[in-house]
Protein backbone atom coordinates (compact mmCIF):
# COMPACT_ATOMS: atom_id res chain seq x y z
CA UNK A 1 0.00 0.00 0.00
CA UNK A 2 3.17 2.17 0.35
CA UNK A 3 3.62 4.90 2.82
CA UNK A 4 0.72 6.36 4.20
CA UNK A 5 -0.47 9.41 6.05
CA UNK A 6 -1.81 10.13 9.82
CA UNK A 7 -3.02 7.63 11.16
CA UNK A 8 -3.37 5.22 7.87
CA UNK A 9 -2.31 1.90 8.45
CA UNK A 10 1.49 1.91 7.20
CA UNK A 11 2.32 -1.62 5.60
CA UNK A 12 5.98 -3.31 6.63
CA UNK A 13 9.63 -3.46 5.45
CA UNK A 14 11.24 -0.73 3.00
CA UNK A 15 8.20 -0.91 0.79
CA UNK A 16 5.86 -0.59 3.00
CA UNK A 17 3.78 -3.41 1.70
CA UNK A 18 0.78 -4.61 3.27
CA UNK A 19 -1.96 -6.94 2.64
CA UNK A 20 -5.30 -5.93 1.39
CA UNK A 21 -8.83 -7.32 0.09
CA UNK A 22 -9.54 -6.82 -3.10
CA UNK A 23 -13.32 -5.68 -2.45
CA UNK A 24 -14.81 -4.70 -6.24
CA UNK A 25 -12.68 -3.60 -9.62
CA UNK A 26 -13.86 0.22 -10.62
CA UNK A 27 -12.05 0.26 -13.91
CA UNK A 28 -9.18 -0.85 -15.54
CA UNK A 29 -6.75 1.08 -13.56
CA UNK A 30 -8.61 1.23 -10.05
CA UNK A 31 -10.00 -0.97 -7.22
CA UNK A 32 -11.77 -0.44 -4.03
CA UNK A 33 -9.61 -2.63 -0.88
CA UNK A 34 -9.70 -3.07 2.36
CA UNK A 35 -6.38 -3.47 3.99
CA UNK A 36 -5.24 -6.50 6.64
CA UNK A 37 -4.04 -6.57 9.56
CA UNK A 38 -2.48 -8.97 12.37
CA UNK A 39 -3.93 -7.34 15.06
CA UNK A 40 -6.40 -9.16 17.88
CA UNK A 41 -7.73 -5.93 18.38
CA UNK A 42 -11.61 -6.55 18.60
CA UNK A 43 -13.82 -4.37 16.56
CA UNK A 44 -17.20 -4.48 14.78
CA UNK A 45 -14.91 -2.89 12.15
CA UNK A 46 -12.36 -5.67 11.87
CA UNK A 47 -13.59 -8.61 10.65
CA UNK A 48 -11.70 -12.13 10.96
CA UNK A 49 -10.55 -13.21 7.62
CA UNK A 50 -8.69 -16.37 8.44
CA UNK A 51 -5.29 -16.90 7.96
CA UNK A 52 -2.94 -15.31 5.73
CA UNK A 53 0.83 -15.88 4.85
CA UNK A 54 0.34 -17.97 8.62
CA UNK A 55 -1.03 -15.65 10.47
CA UNK A 56 -4.64 -14.92 11.79
CA UNK A 57 -5.86 -11.76 9.73
CA UNK A 58 -8.77 -9.64 9.53
CA UNK A 59 -9.89 -7.04 7.22
CA UNK A 60 -9.82 -3.03 8.43
CA UNK A 61 -13.21 -1.63 7.03
CA UNK A 62 -13.04 1.45 8.47
CA UNK A 63 -9.75 2.04 6.09
CA UNK A 64 -10.82 0.87 2.92
CA UNK A 65 -9.99 3.03 -0.24
CA UNK A 66 -9.74 2.98 -3.95
CA UNK A 67 -6.53 2.43 -5.45
CA UNK A 68 -4.39 2.35 -8.49
CA UNK A 69 -4.04 -1.64 -9.51
CA UNK A 70 -0.35 -0.82 -10.05
CA UNK A 71 0.33 -0.86 -6.44
CA UNK A 72 -0.73 -4.83 -6.33
CA UNK A 73 2.79 -6.43 -6.41
CA UNK A 74 1.04 -10.46 -5.91
CA UNK A 75 -1.69 -12.74 -5.52
CA UNK A 76 -1.99 -13.95 -2.11
CA UNK A 77 -5.03 -15.70 -2.63
CA UNK A 78 -8.61 -16.09 -2.20
CA UNK A 79 -11.25 -15.78 0.02
CA UNK A 80 -14.18 -18.40 0.52
CA UNK A 81 -17.61 -16.79 -0.41
CA UNK A 82 -19.36 -16.85 2.90
CA UNK A 83 -16.68 -14.86 4.13
CA UNK A 84 -16.46 -12.59 1.85
CA UNK A 85 -20.71 -12.28 2.21
CA UNK A 86 -19.99 -11.47 6.09
CA UNK A 87 -16.99 -8.38 4.68
CA UNK A 88 -19.67 -7.11 1.82
CA UNK A 89 -22.16 -7.25 4.51
CA UNK A 90 -20.20 -5.18 6.96
CA UNK A 91 -19.07 -2.45 4.53
CA UNK A 92 -23.02 -1.92 2.96
CA UNK A 93 -24.05 -1.38 6.72
CA UNK A 94 -21.41 2.02 6.53
CA UNK A 95 -22.98 2.96 3.32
Amino acid sequence: MGLNVGSEQDGSGDEYRRPVLILKGLSLQTCWVIPLTTSMLLHSLRPSIGIVDGKEAKALISQMRVIDKRRLVKKIGYLNQETFDVIRKNVKGLL
